[in-house]
């Protein structure tokens, strides 16, 4: 193996390290002990299993005592819950030595490859979260049992920038077929790091058997016994190697080219690995893993993994320490949620409160028939839950009795957090509270899930205007995890506060946002899809603006954005921020007859899935003579970008660019390996060039500017 114990030590002081400790277990029907090696950190749940090198270190030691004692077979486990999750991030992005580099990828596949060639039978007991590194010790056993309760199953890698870079790539398609592997390794990862479930990873036969975590080890180890007693034969796929691997392989460069338009090198790299493993003898196992170590080495030492890191830090750290939010001792109990109106947005908001909370939801309307839709939906989706078997049936039925209806506000007399989602107007939303007011109780938080519009001017009129506050969802609510939380001129800390609970209690990330126009998402889209408008108006070709930024792997174009957000929405909220900033946000005269014309997108697609303009909405736009290249339109968009970012953060709408970066990765699918939008813009020079200084201080983001 490549690191001794002092030069790991040397290398990671700071690592927390798992340590692997054997045993020796008797097992009926076995004349040999079996050596149950245990992963544990020394942490609860909380802080799961990784591997560094004194990890990878202790690991290697634990199997020299595993061989040693000659066992029936061995055994890989972790502490109760957590198998183990993979790669200690937090000492990689310290990295500076290109050899350090290498011996930290070398040594996962020195130390796991002893499992997959090992002459004695050896077995991953996963019994709780597994992923990444973690997921790649257990496919280097020869067989796998699986704990019915593990809530994390996936390969992220591809998700932060990276790849499997210690098995992974060849050792999963050749267990469950390439194509199966991509969807894991390559789509599930752009996927916004999709997991399995318990039942996918045993259909797709990562898992050889699931047992119930009650008694998961014991009969885990006694399945073991009938397996290296031949009593039981675990059935193995038979993998297609030709016109089924081409298959596959096609499938993930589409998938890689539409997602990152190749823009990660990871996710590239990924690709050509898979494509490697397609010969599995002895040979192509060496060659696997030595470019699996060659490309692990060099991201390692690369701006894209530092990216993806911040990334990962800012969700994984920031996100769950709210800047600015009050303390939480401060926050009300809340035992009842109203919902103004029942439309798609009320009733996914109403949902999403029954199945977190679990306290009564009653919606209102202007008409019966709205309501009972409105209930409707929230009964149909809980009913789609329990067909999944995500809810019991005595669950489903507690949920639907939470959920009612009603045309009189006077429902809402004991809710202690009324939220509205009416049409987007401020007289309409003024009316609104002013008439909620008269029946809620005096400490009842009135809050509006507005994406654009002033809540001090919303609650201005009120009697109580401190307990009113931004909540700002974005669309599917279900998906989207940013939770924008606009606090108002009068807006008191208690008010905030039962906000920021709430929207913990909804598995939300918050953000707290400055009552400035549009607030942080829907500003900067707004500011990057004017200027892409602005040159389509010009003269330059839909497809040419609208590609412009593709280099910057965003899930969507400009104007496909345009199209799933709604037009005639992106104009009203364009209108809002020209109305507050009249010099930098323009409005397209086009788009408003556009929206008049009822057109719902530029965009049509024919049976392969190919777009091409409308041709009723090129001859409806007007258009100038000077068109602009893709680099011309892409280095406006990002000069925008740049300087409205700066404006913003001058103004005080956030607290620091890090929360503007987590609000478009959370918001509007920013790709994590891309590092958010402030580092991106300083590394590429762009911050500076048109700020005069970068967003973040060096070392911030760990990506230093080019």
């Amino acid at each position: 193996m490549t690191f001794t114990a002092e030069e790991a030590k040397a290398a990671f002081p700071d690592e927390v390290v798992t340590v692997a400790r054997t045993r020796l277990v008797k097992v009926p029907g076995l004349a040999k002990p079996v050596a149950l090696i245990t992963l544990d950190n020394g942490h609860d749940h909380t802080r799961p299993n990784t591997f560094g090198p004194q990890g990878l270190v202790s690991l290697n030691t634990a199997l020299d005592e595993a061989f040693a004692a000659g066992p029936a077979a061995i055994a890989v486990t972790g502490k109760p819950f957590i198998f183990a999750v993979g790669a200690d991030l937090s000492g990689v992005e310290s990295v500076s030595d290109p050899k350090l580099a290498r011996e930290i990828a070398q040594t996962g596949h020195d130390v796991f490859r002893r499992l997959t060639e090992s002459s004695i039978p050896t077995f991953g007991f996963v019994n709780g979260a597994v992923m990444g590194g973690g997921l790649e010790l257990a496919l280097s056993c020869h067989y796998r049992t699986l704990s019915e309760n593990t809530a994390a199953i996936a390969f992220p890698e591809v998700f932060l920038g990276l790849f499997p870079g210690w098995g992974g790539t060849q050792l999963l398609p050749n267990l469950i077929g390439p194509d199966a592997a991509v969807t894991v390794i390559i789509e599930n990862a752009l996927a916004q790091n999709k997991m399995l479930s318990v039942k996918q990873a045993a259909e797709l036969g990562i898992v050889d058997e699931v047992f119930g975590s009650a008694d998961y080890l014991e009969q885990s180890l006694l399945w073991l016994a009938k397996v290296v007693n031949g009593e039981v034969t675990p059935a193995r796929r038979e993998i297609d190697r030709g016109a089924g691997w081409d298959t596959a392989i096609a499938r993930a460069k589409s998938i890689v080219d539409g997602r990152t338009h190749g823009a990660s090198p990871g996710a590239t790299k990924a690709v050509e690995l898979l494509e490697l493993a397609r010969e599995n003898d002895s040979v192509g196992l060496d060659r696997g893993y030595a470019a699996e170590t060659d490309g692990l080495a060099e991201l390692l030492m690369s701006d894209v993994l530092r990216a993806g890191l911040y990334s990962f830090n800012l969700v994984n750290k920031r996100a769950k320490r709210p800047a600015g939010a009050p303390d939480k001792s401060l926050a009300r109990k809340v035992n009842k949620v109203g919902i103004v109106g029942a439309g798609l947005m009320a009733s996914q908001l109403a949902l999403l409160f029954v199945r977190r909370l679990k306290v009564p939801v009653v919606l209102t309307d202007v008409d019966q028939e709205r309501v009972d839709k409105g209930v409707g939906y929230v009964h149909a989706e809980i009913d789609k839950l329990l067909a999944k078997k995500r809810v019991s049936p005595d669950g489903a039925n507690r949920l639907k009795a939470l959920v009612s209806g009603s045309l009189d506000k006077a429902a809402f007399s004991d809710a202690d957090f009324v939220i509205e989602a009416v049409f987007e107007e401020l007289g309409v939303k003024q009316q609104v509270f002013a008439e909620l007011e008269q029946h809620v109780k005096p400490e009842a938080i009135l809050a509006t899930n507005t994406s654009s519009l002033s809540i001090t001017a919303m609650a201005s009129k009120l009697q109580h205007p401190e307990r009113v506050v931004g909540f700002h969802f974005f669309n599917p609510v279900a998906v989207l995890p940013l939770l924008e939380i606009v606090r108002g001129e009068q807006t008191d800390d208690a008010a905030l506060a039962t906000a920021f609970s709430v929207g913990k209690q909804l598995k939300k990330s918050s953000v707290l946002v400055k009552d400035a126009s549009a607030f942080v998402v829907n500003r900067l889209l707004l500011r990057f899809l004017g200027e892409v408008l602005v040159t389509v108006d010009e003269g330059t070709p839909f497809d040419v603006a609208d590609k412009a930024l593709e280099p910057l792997g965003l899930p969507m174009t400009p104007l496909t954005l345009m199209q799933l957000v709604g037009p005639a929405i992106a104009l009203h909220v364009g209108e809002t921020l020209h109305e507050s900033f009249p010099d930098r946000f323009t409005v397209s005269e086009n788009l408003a007859k556009f929206v008049k014309a009822g057109k719902k997108g530029v965009w049509i697609w024919d049976a392969q899935g190919n777009a091409s303009a409308d041709p009723e909405v090129v001859e409806l736009w007007t258009q100038g003579d000077k068109p602009s290249t893709s680099e011309e339109v892409r280095d406006r968009a990002l000069s925008a970008i740049a300087e409205e970012i700066r404006i913003m953060l001058d103004e005080g709408v956030v607290a620091e660019a890090q929360d503007i970066d987590l609000c478009l990765i959370l918001g509007a699918g920013w790709p994590f390996w891309n590092g958010g939008i402030t580092p991106y813009l300083d590394r590429s020079g762009v911050s500076e060039r048109v700020n005069g200084k970068p967003f973040l201080a060096p070392g911030v983001a760990s990506v230093p500017a080019r």
